[in-house]
């Protein structure tokens, strides 16, 4: 049994665990992934209701949104739990992170639920990251996703989820906050990302 930090998501000391390292089989059958795969099957579902509403503030919409972001911990935490660690896993949980930030972005955009710019800038940065993560896997690097990054996921999620519940002053600090932090968490990517690229011809 892990300790309670470790648990609880606060110690990532130490390697990752073999079972989640390019190479190894991807696991699709296991509780975690189960959990993703729902959070995944949860976002268009989501993105129907709310872009039928007249507002973007539809309660069915706004509680499917909260399940599929709010569980972004699940996943990981069942995944301590059990020891079910998967290559998948690894793969689908930002994957699914990222799609549901988007599909945040896509209301907030049409209703005007948060400032066009700053969405435009989000949006513009999901894409890079995407692009980046793209060219590592068919290079076979894996990214570590830094601490700033976690706690900006957190942020723009809740922002979006504020927004859609029509507390607005509170949803905007939440979005700029995480947009900060999303962009800092951005340059360090890039950065590691660099520096992963790099390392294969300096050792060659």
């Amino acid at each position: 049994m892990p300790s309670g930090r470790r648990l609880i998501g606060l110690d990532r000391s130490g390697p990752p665990p073999a079972a989640t390292r390019k190479g190894e089989p991807l696991r699709p059958w296991t509780l975690p992934n189960a959990i993703g795969f729902a959070r995944l099957a949860l976002v268009p579902v989501f993105l129907v209701l709310a872009l039928r509403s007249d507002d973007g503030r539809t309660a069915s919409a706004t509680v499917l949104f909260a399940v599929a972001a709010g569980s972004d911990y699940l996943d990981g935490l069942v995944a301590r739990l059990t020891g079910q660690y998967s290559r998948l896993g690894t793969l689908l949980d930002p994957f699914v992170d990222r799609l549901v930030i988007v599909s945040g972005v896509v209301v907030a955009w049409k209703f005007h639920l948060l400032p066009r710019w700053g969405l435009a800038v989000l949006a513009a940065r999901e894409v890079l990251v995407l692009a980046v993560t793209q060219v590592g896997l068919r290079r076979g690097l894996d990214i570590e996703i830094n601490w700033v990054g976690r706690w900006a996921v957190w942020r723009r999620m809740f922002s979006f989820w504020l927004a859609m519940v029509s507390v607005t002053w509170s949803a905007k600090a939440f979005f700029f906050a995480g947009l900060a932090m999303t962009l800092a968490a951005t340059v360090l990517y890039v950065r590691d990302f660099g520096r992963a690229l790099a390392r294969p011809s300096t050792s060659g």
